[in-house]
């Protein structure tokens, strides 16, 4: 493991998600036994660590003992009676959606369609997952139900917006769970948790009932200890909906994980897109970064130093960003209670919402085409994840719009673009900082490129068997 580990090995570790589906199809444990100890470890951690929105305690355990029965009869699913979470801007019927913002937000009618596939592999839905207001931070913070914190050292932030989902899994209260990813909003909590994080290709898991959430740059993803964890939830998740937009070919993520990569040629990037946010990448993730690449070459990998060609990127982002803030903003009950930033944001997104908006959506084909043209020499494109370890709780409390924008730029540069693009992205744990806190690479690709992705990073795991560290605390 690259740096310095702050936990050994954990003894009587909580199971993963393909080990809870194996031990529940061979009549080892029950769905209810399973799910009143994900409930328990909720109930234990939710005071130091804040993961949760909302937690289904009688309504999951109803869910458990219904996949017992079905277990009983023979039936067999990918993940039936497997207990898992979902960040709180996925619908799941009978619960508000609140997506980090305060409010008296109705009860949902309807599973979204991510939730609804998950429901039809098996799962156990026990509850919905903090995320900062409207996703728009790279910690998961906010008045509307306080800070989320990091298991590996609960004075930083888990990261955002999925932070809620990446503080659960990475403490073992849950075995995987969904997120969602506009910026890097699942890769980021990944990398400052270490966790696999799965940014798939656009519409790989349907965001419906959104045709497309943001204007196209937010997916739905996946987050796990291990790569054939987070591959297993990708499968079950994955799939469109009728009147989804976009609807990419299919892909079978855990065969990918079992499957050795051929020798690849990767391009090992530490190059940024101009943000005019004065990114400096901290030399401590600079030589987790390398250290991975290291071992990426000592597995028979060509490595070499290139950046891709990102161009005018920027301006293809900021109109779908604040243009899908301004949706959301104005399906709150009470607009009152947004963050001043969200308001501002709103805002920007009116402005921008018309010719700058339909100007962004058309440069994408080109901005594919120029920055894609790393795919005809390599196989791979690896960066690192974000530009600094996780920061303190509440670094980014009190300041104002223009501030808190250039402040989570500079420690987040890398991740956005991959966003825009549409196209699949993984973080990888890269290992740990001197201080224990933990930092990500990830690994880069191009349309319809996670089954090779996976397959790398399975390959990198079990050289590095990072799933064997966990966070000092147990829940």
């Amino acid at each position: 493991m690259t740096g310095a580990s702050v936990a050994g090995l954990a003894p009587e570790r909580p199971a993963g998600l393909v080990e809870s589906a194996r031990a529940l199809a061979a009549g080892e444990v029950s769905a209810r036994e399973l799910t009143e100890r994900a409930l328990a470890r909720i109930e234990a951690a939710q005071p130091v660590l804040n993961a949760f929105r909302l937690v289904r305690h009688e309504a999951a355990l109803a869910e458990a003992e219904d996949r017992d029965r079905r277990l009983a009869t023979g039936e067999r699913l990918p993940l039936l009676g497997v207990p898992v979470a979902v960040k709180d801007d996925m619908d799941v019927a009978g619960e508000p959606t609140a997506f980090g913002c305060a409010g008296d937000f109705p009860a949902r009618g309807a599973d979204g369609e991510a939730v609804r596939r998950l429901r039809a592999a098996g799962a156990v839905i026990v509850g919905k997952t903090n995320s900062p207001e409207l996703g728009q931070f790279p910690v998961t913070e906010g008045p509307a139900f306080g800070d989320t914190r990091n298991p590996w050292d609960p004075a930083h932030t888990p990261g955002g917006s999925s932070g809620g989902s990446a503080a659960a899994v990475a403490a073992g209260l849950v075995p995987a769970a969904l997120g969602s990813d506009g910026a890097g909003s699942v890769r980021i909590p990944a990398a400052w948790t270490h966790l696999v994080g799965i940014k798939p290709q656009r519409g790989r898991i349907s965001t419906w009932p959104e045709p497309e959430s943001f204007h196209g740059i937010t997916v739905h993803g996946v987050l796990a200890r291990t790569v054939a964890d987070a591959a297993l939830l990708l499968d079950a998740a994955a799939g469109p909906h009728p009147r989804d937009l976009h609807r990419p070919a299919a892909v079978d993520a855990s065969a990918a994980a079992r499957t050795a990569p051929r020798r690849l040629r990767i391009a090992l990037s530490f190059g940024l897109p101009f943000t005019a946010s004065g990114a400096v990448l901290d030399p401590r993730v600079r030589s987790a970064v390398e250290g991975l690449a290291g071992r990426l070459a000592a597995l028979g990998h060509e490595v070499v130093a290139e950046d891709p060609r990102y161009g005018p990127i920027g301006p293809a982002f900021v109109p779908r960003a604040t243009a899908g803030i301004r949706d959301w903003a104005g399906r709150v009950p009470d607009p009152r209670l947004l963050d001043p930033r969200t308001r501002q944001a709103a805002r920007t997104g009116r402005l921008l919402g018309g010719l700058p908006l339909r100007l962004a959506r058309r440069a994408e084909g080109l901005l594919q085409r120029r920055i894609g043209e790393i795919f005809g020499r390599y196989d791979v494109v690896l960066t690192p994840t974000t530009a600094v370890p996780p920061p303190p709780v509440g670094a980014l409390a009190g300041l104002g719009g223009l501030r808190t924008d250039r402040t989570m730029i500079a420690a987040c540069p890398y991740a956005w673009t991959w966003n825009v693009l549409g196209w699949p992205a993984v973080n990888v744990p890269a290992g740990f900082t001197p201080e224990g806190l933990p930092v990500g690479a990830q690994l880069l690709g191009p349309a319809g490129g996670e089954p090779r992705l996976i397959s790398l990073a399975a390959q990198l795991e079990a050289d590095l068997r990072w799933a064997e560290h966990w966070p000092p605390a147990r829940y």
